[in-house]
């Protein structure tokens, strides 16, 4: 595999040949064009291009595929961003009445940056990242994914590396993409748990009984919390982070402890510094308030859910004019491409090695076949497929493939739920 290591200046250089030879156009039109069964649904949809020296342009629409891909191999934007399907052609909205231009649908959609866990990672902070707190994004998706699948009955959920720091899921089923912005806000709302700013300090109380939706997430928070708090985090290892971790015992049992078992825990504490062990005696002082406590009887609990539960940007689920990053767009600052995650092999899943563009580029530079040199001549017949056919050919010789072949998988699927629906609809009908 090339090592190629990624220079942001030739980035003007080498999109023209992503734009020209890999990005998946064909899969990408079926995705956003749903079928076409509601008319000019792609042709209203908005799209917005960042260009060299962060130009940005809003309002780009287009009617064809073929309209999408000569413009973007024109403008070979830095970066492409997907907003709502409006109910008129955005690169009209100028022309049309005041008050009559309205975004009307999108998917719901979710933004999960490292950022915003800066205050519950010590190993990074800002835009860096390493795989000790990519564990939390990994937690944020199986979470999440399950709520939006068993809670609320969505089937059709694209979740996305953004190209540096975070995740981004689309959810597409249409009842999603109908959705109100007062019903998007429910949705995220009830999907929001860690609450507060940086003020404060505990931002999260459970009250008796406990919601299903947090049962359900503590089972994934229980199985990562020993590996990315106690271990990669060090979270007790040491007074600064021991210090916020007593922070978010409720005063009750802090003082019950203080009082009762000061001796001990000191003890314990100077001659174990072991988080884990540190966790575990905390803990077992803790369940010797239980029966008495009316306050903190899940304090285990909240520390957890405070350090592991996903944080999401609100605002980014409930507006329906919201735009957000598109799949395969370029990350400018790491040349990571915005690929899709198997959810199969979430755990598995290593943002370094997402392919970057100089290494797409440097894999299309490696010898032809003969068998690929045969396969051309014989397109040379038909010149529009075979123009097609020699884009799939590119991508297959490169590091994308299988991230092409796992968002043609998804488009396959809504295609599929597509027509069983249509049919089922079409045996309702005959029934009357």
């Amino acid at each position: 595999m090339p090592t190629s290591d990624y220079d942001q200046s030739v980035l003007p250089d080498l999109l023209p040949l992503y734009y020209r030879r890999l990005f998946p156009f064909s899969q990408y039109y079926r995705w956003l064009s749903y079928g076409g069964v509601q008319k000019n649904y792609f042709q209203n949809r908005e799209f917005s291009f960042t260009l060299k020296d962060d130009i940005y342009v809003r309002y780009q629409s287009f009617s064809t595929q073929s309209d999408l891909e000569k413009e973007m191999q024109k403008m070979n934007p830095y970066k492409i961003d997907i907003g709502a399907v409006y109910s008129h052609r955005p690169s009209q909205h100028n022309t049309v009445k005041s008050g009559t231009f309205q975004a009307l649908e999108k998917e719901l959609v979710f933004d999960i940056d490292m950022t915003d866990y800066d205050d519950v990672r010590s190993c990074c902070s800002a835009a860096d990242i390493c795989p000790k707190c990519w564990t939390l994004m990994t937690i944020a998706v199986r979470i999440l994914d399950r709520a939006l699948r068993e809670d609320f009955g969505f089937r059709h959920c694209l979740w996305v590396y953004s190209g540096r720091r975070g995740v981004h899921c689309w959810v597409c089923d249409e009842a999603a993409r109908k959705l109100s912005v007062a019903a998007r806000s429910a949705v995220a709302e009830y999907l929001s748990l860690v609450k507060g700013g940086d003020e404060t300090i505990r931002k999260v109380v459970l009250t008796d009984p406990i919601h299903p939706l947090i049962k359900e997430s503590l089972t994934v928070v229980e199985r990562y919390f020993p590996e990315y708090a106690l271990q990669g985090q060090d979270l007790m290892g040491n007074k600064k982070t021991l210090d916020k971790v007593l922070a978010l015992v409720p005063e009750d049992i802090l003082f019950f402890i203080i009082l009762v078992f000061i001796n001990q825990l000191v003890q314990e504490f100077e001659t174990e510094k072991n988080s884990e062990k540190r966790w575990e005696n905390l803990s077992t002082l803790v369940a010797k308030k239980r029966t008495t406590a009316k306050k903190g009887y899940y304090f285990e609990k909240e520390i957890m859910l405070q350090y592991c539960y996903p944080r999401l940007d609100v605002n980014v689920s409930k507006g329906v004019n919201h735009l957000l990053k598109s799949p395969f767009s370029v990350h400018p600052k790491t040349g990571r491409i915005s690929v899709p995650i198997n959810l199969r092999e979430l755990d598995m899943f290593d943002p370094f090695a997402v392919p970057t563009i100089s290494q797409i580029c440097e894999e299309l530079d490696r010898p032809r076949t003969a068998e690929e040199d045969v396969e051309d001549d014989n397109d040379k017949d038909n010149e529009n497929e075979a123009g097609e056919r020699r884009k799939i050919r590119d991508y297959k010789r490169t590091s994308l493939a299988v991230f092409i072949k796992l968002f043609d998988q998804f488009v396959e699927g809504l295609a599929r739920s597509r027509k069983g629906e249509l049919l089922r609809k079409s045996d309702s009908q005959k029934d009357f």
